[in-house]
């Protein structure tokens, strides 16, 4: 579990595709400082198991019903992206509960600068615009946000200068893709009242 604070941005080192599957390796020197085999990192907002690591990098395998449902399968070597280590038992939930298991894909299509922050406007794909409400919480890229307005197919959330300087929402353009994870608390709720209105059918 995670809590969508960023604590790296790090760097595509190298990717092996292995026909249906890929194998990264990534830079990330402060998440990687007490990792091991078999530790979770979350990779803009994928969680991946860590296979080996050396002199601060990590590899992780990808199974192809992660690419397809993500953005990683367009990582490429020099590809900047966001890195954290799941929440220790106890620790701070900085953020909202996280799973590391995107629901989908969007993409940035529109940025709005203000004074001191900018204004950020993504695509929603099918069937996940019903778990986005206005003033609730989304994961972009691993990045726990609130949402601003919420509409049929996008919404929009607003960056600080932090997150401008720390994430990859600071470098991506407009037209770039991002991986999307819901509340998964709506998730549950809709399965939970479906149910609920089916027994009293």
């Amino acid at each position: 579990m995670f809590t969508g604070i960023v604590e790296e941005l790090g760097e595509v080192v190298a990717v092996e595709r292995r026909g249906d599957s890929a194998r990264l390796t990534l830079r990330g020197p402060l998440v990687t400082e007490d990792a091991g085999h078999g530790d979770s990192i979350a990779v803009n907002g994928v969680c991946l198991t860590v296979v080996t690591t050396a002199d601060g990098a990590f590899t992780a395998d990808v199974m192809a019903e992660t690419l397809d449902r993500s953005g990683l399968g367009a990582l490429v070597p020099g590809s900047r992206v966001n890195l954290e280590r799941p929440m220790a038992l106890g620790g701070r939930l900085g953020g909202h509960l996280v799973q590391g298991h995107v629901d989908g894909t969007g993409a940035i299509t529109e940025r709005v600068p203000g004074e001191h922050w900018e204004t950020v406007r993504i695509s929603l794909p099918d069937g996940l615009a019903r778990y986005v409400v206005d003033k609730g919480s989304i994961t972009v890229d691993g990045i726990s946000l609130t949402v601003v307005e919420a509409g049929d197919d996008w919404f929009t959330v607003s960056l600080i200068p932090t997150t401008l300087a720390l994430t990859t929402l600071g470098i991506k353009k407009t037209g770039d893709v991002v991986n999307l994870e819901v509340d998964v608390l709506a998730k549950y709720t809709e399965r939970l009242l479906g149910h609920r209105a089916g027994v009293q059918e």
